[in-house]
């Protein structure tokens, strides 16, 4: 088997480019659909061009549409950022007598002071905890 060092770079530098188009072609293929401004009509355009000419397709399309690819992803984050906190929020301002996440958490750790402090027995904290999760 006679294959140089240099040869064997150069298939790894093949490779990942093939690897990094391929992500790309799908990355532009995902944010042609995410895009809620593109009609029916210039998304199957669009779809289309790249597959049939994937190369200028891609190109031309990151061209035209390139900056708004990257806006409507640090939209999309921002949105996921904004649900997350306003989740964690809305867990977080739970009642404690309303048995919601942040009460229950509150009397197990409660339960797991006592039985550390031997206070509670095993069989005793395993039913309180039960009974918490349960109830």
């Amino acid at each position: 088997m006679d294959y140089p060092l240099l040869d064997v770079f150069l298939t790894m530098l093949w490779f990942f480019l093939w690897i990094m188009w391929i992500m790309l072609l799908v990355r532009v293929v995902m944010d042609v659909f995410r895009d809620d401004t593109l009609s029916g009509w210039a998304k199957a355009g669009w779809t289309l061009t790249v597959c049939v000419l994937p190369f200028l397709g891609v190109f031309v399309y990151l061209i035209a549409r390139g900056r708004g690819m990257g806006e409507r992803e640090m939209r999309m984050a921002h949105d996921r950022e904004r649900a997350f906190r306003t989740y964690v929020q809305q867990v977080a301002a739970e009642k404690p007598g309303s048995k919601g996440g942040g009460a229950k958490a509150d009397e197990l750790g409660k339960l797991a002071v006592l039985h550390d402090q031997g206070a509670i027995s095993d069989a005793e904290y395993e039913a309180a905890k039960s009974k918490v999760l349960t109830g």
